[in-house]
């Protein structure tokens, strides 16, 4: 039997269309959910999709489009110019193309409360990754183009229904958001999410490793620039615990 390659990817294409569009409208209701009592089954669904699609993806004899993960999850799949390996945010701020207007912790404590309590990170955990990410300067712009406190990437900002990067309210919600995210994908295991906060979950799923200790273990299996960023963020979180 001869298999018509242009019909066989047209059908493909049609599918993966579909289960984009579902997954968007999950994700859709995901943000609308802001946090409420069905986040986190809301969450569970964009996941096990994700799950799925990387078995269809290992079953398909075309090859997937170049930069595109089929691994990485909703968030990194559909939203911003997506790359396996890139990471939402930058860790190293190196350009500032706005007035720098640093602020002190203090000036977002409510906010930072208030995304703890909608999405269940601590709040030292977030603060530490403010610190790190950007200083609490909420103006500060990456080499890479990330923006604001917790270093927002375009696309994924757009995504996540973020106007204006700079706005602290938006960036600090949106920022930790995707923390929960990452947290809820690594089973709460705080080093593993701040890895793939910084270098993209693929890259840290495809390690294999199953908890904080082994990622500690074999820390050589990351990017320089990553075992740095655990280490600030794990250091800046002692200035916060209470």
């Amino acid at each position: 039997m001869q298999i018509d390659p242009v019909s066989t990817k047209q059908y493909i294409d049609q599918q993966e269309t579909a289960t984009i569009r579902n997954k968007e409208e999950l994700l859709q209701e995901l943000i609308n959910s802001g946090g409420g009592s069905n986040f986190d089954g809301l969450l569970q669904q964009i996941m096990t999709m994700d799950q799925l699609n990387v078995q269809q993806a290992s079953d398909t004899v075309l090859a997937k489009p170049p930069g595109v993960s089929w691994s990485d999850g909703l968030l990194w799949q559909q939203l911003g110019d997506v790359s396996e390996d890139k990471p939402f945010v930058q860790g190293e701020v190196v350009v500032d193309i706005k007035r720098s207007t640093s602020s002190s912790p203090t000036s977002y404590n409510d906010l930072i409360q208030q995304a703890s309590r909608k999405y269940g990170v601590p709040e030292d955990l977030i603060k530490a990754v403010i610190d790190t990410e950007s200083s609490f300067n909420p103006q500060v712009v990456s080499s890479a183009g990330a923006k604001g406190l917790m270093q927002l990437m375009d696309g994924t900002a757009e995504g996540l229904g973020v106007s204006n990067s700079f706005d602290p309210a938006e960036n600090i919600d949106a920022g930790t958001r995707y923390l929960a995210y990452q947290l809820k994908r690594f089973d709460g295991q705080e080093n593993m999410a701040l890895a793939a906060y910084n270098a993209g979950p693929g890259r840290v799923q495809r390690l294999g490793l199953s908890n904080d200790v082994e990622l500690m273990n074999n820390l050589n299996l990351l990017p320089q620039e990553t075992r740095n960023y655990i280490y600030k963020v794990q250091n800046a979180r002692s200035k916060y615990e209470v």
